[in-house]
C-alpha cells in the first residue's frame, strides 16, 4: 500500500466527485457558454463578495494573471521570502509581467505592515523600481502551512491603500487557513482587491483554481488567461469537481489537521528529528538532527512504500490529505516510531 504524503496535489477524484464530473452540463468556455463553469465562478465569487470570478487549469496561472493585472513591465512586487510566486512559479513573475520582487525575510512566510512601509521604494525616485502590488500566501506553503493573523492583514491593507498599492492573495490553501481560524471568505474578499484559490490541493479536485476581483481589474483578466494559454473548452467537466467539493470535502480539512498534529507530535518525541515547525494545518515540515543524512531517511521511508518530499538542508516536509486514510495513518505513526 503505497502512502503518498508528498503533497496534497496527489488526491484523486472520489467515486463522487467523478459522478458530479461526468453529469456536468458543459460547452464552449471560450465562447462563456459553460454553465457548469459559470456556476462555479458565480458561486465563489459570490463567497468572497466579488463581482468576477475566473477558472483557470492551475494556482501559478491565476496568480501570473493577478500580478499582470496589477501591474507594469518594471514595476516591483512585495512579497515574503519564502512566497509562491517568488520560488515555484519558475520565474513568471520577470517572464510573464517584466516585474521584480522586493523580498521580505519575514516569520514562517508572513510579515507586518511595518515591514511592507519599509519595503516600498520611494514613487518620485525614478532610479528605483516603481512598487505596485503587495502579495501574501495564506496559508503559507514553504512557512509550513501557518495561518496568518487577520488584523495585520488588516494594517497591510491600510498601508497598501495609503501608497495606493494593489492586494494579491495566494489562497492556495485558502480553504485550510478558514477551517482553522473561523474567519470567513467574506472577511478576506473585503480585504484583498484579488484572491486566487485552489481546488487540486486539500479539496481533492484534479484540476483548477479560480481568481476573484472586481470588474474594474478583472475586465482583462480573460485576456492574460488567453495570453498564457489557459483558455479552455468544455472545463465544466472540471468545474463539477469544484462544485462538489465545496459541498463535501471542506470538513474533511479539520481531519487533515488533526492527522498533521498527531505526526508532529510523534516526530517531537524522536531521536533523529532537531526540530519541528509549529502546526497549524496539513503541513508538517521537520529538521533532521546532524547523526542522520536526509537522502538515507528518505530511503528508508521508501523501503516501507511511505513517500514525503525533501527541502533540502536536512528539512523534509510531510502533507496530509483526503486520499490519506485512518489506516495509514496508523502505519505512518508507528513507523516514524521505529525508525
Amino acid at each position: 500500500m503505497k502512502i503518498d504524503l508528498r503533497s496534497d496535489t496527489v488526491t484523486k477524484p472520489s467515486e463522487g466527485m467523478l459522478k458530479a464530473m461526468m453529469n456536468a452540463k458543459v460547452g464552449d468556455d471560450v465562447y462563456k457558454e459553460d454553465e457548469t463553469v459559470n456556476e462555479l465562478e458565480a458561486r465563489v465569487a459570490k463567497l468572497f463578495g466579488k463581482s468576477h470570478a475566473m477558472f483557470f487549469p492551475s494556482g501559478t496561472m491565476a496568480n501570473q494573471t493577478a500580478i499582470k493585472l496589477h501591474t507594469n513591465p518594471g514595476d516591483q512586487v512585495i512579497c515574503d521570502k519564502y512566497a509562491h510566486i517568488y520560488n515555484y512559479e519558475g520565474g513568471g513573475a520577470s517572464f510573464n509581467s517584466g516585474v521584480s520582487c522586493k523580498l521580505i525575510d519575514g516569520e514562517r512566510g508572513m510579515f507586518t505592515a511595518k515591514q511592507v512601509e519599509e519595503a516600498i521604494n520611494l514613487p518620485d525616485f525614478y532610479h528605483s523600481p516603481l512598487t505596485t502590488l503587495v502579495e501574501i500566501e495564506n496559508t503559507t506553503n514553504k512557512g509550513g502551512g501557518a495561518c496568518w493573523d487577520f488584523n495585520e492583514l488588516k494594517k497591510i491593507k491600510k498601508v497598501c491603500t495609503s501608497n495606493n498599492l494593489g492586494f494579491h492573495l495566494d489562497g492556495a490553501r485558502l480553504w485550510n487557513a478558514l477551517m482553522v481560524k473561523k474567519e470567513t471568505a467574506l472577511d478576506y474578499g473585503e480585504l484583498f482587491d484579488t484572491i486566487s484559490v485552489c481546488f487540486s490541493k486539500g479539496l481533492g479536485c484534479p484540476i483548477g483554481s479560480v481568481l476573484v476581483g472586481d470588474e474594474h481589474l478583472m475586465k482583462n483578466a480573460i485576456r492574460i488567461r488567453k495570453i498564457l494559454g489557459g483558455g479552455m473548452r468544455q472545463v465544466g467537466f472540471l468545474a463539477a469537481a469544484g462544485l462538489y467539493a465545496l459541498d463535501h470535502n471542506l470538513e474533511a480539512l479539520v481531519e487533515d489537521h488533526k492527522k498533521a498534529r498527531e505526526i508532529a507530535s510523534v516526530l517531537k518525541k524522536t531521536s533523529y528529528v532537531e526540530k519541528v515547525e509549529q502546526v497549524e494545518t496539513n503541513i508538517v515540515i521537520f529538521k533532521l538532527n546532524n547523526k542522520y543524512d536526509d537522502q538515507m531517511f528518505l530511503d528508508l521511508l521508501e523501503k516501507k512504500d511511505i513517500h514525503i518530499s525533501n527541502m533540502g538542508q536536512r528539512k523534509l516536509r510531510i502533507v496530509t490529505h483526503l486520499d490519506y486514510t485512518s489506516s495509514m495513518h496508523e502505519t505512518v505513526l508507528n513507523e516514524l516510531n521505529s525508525l
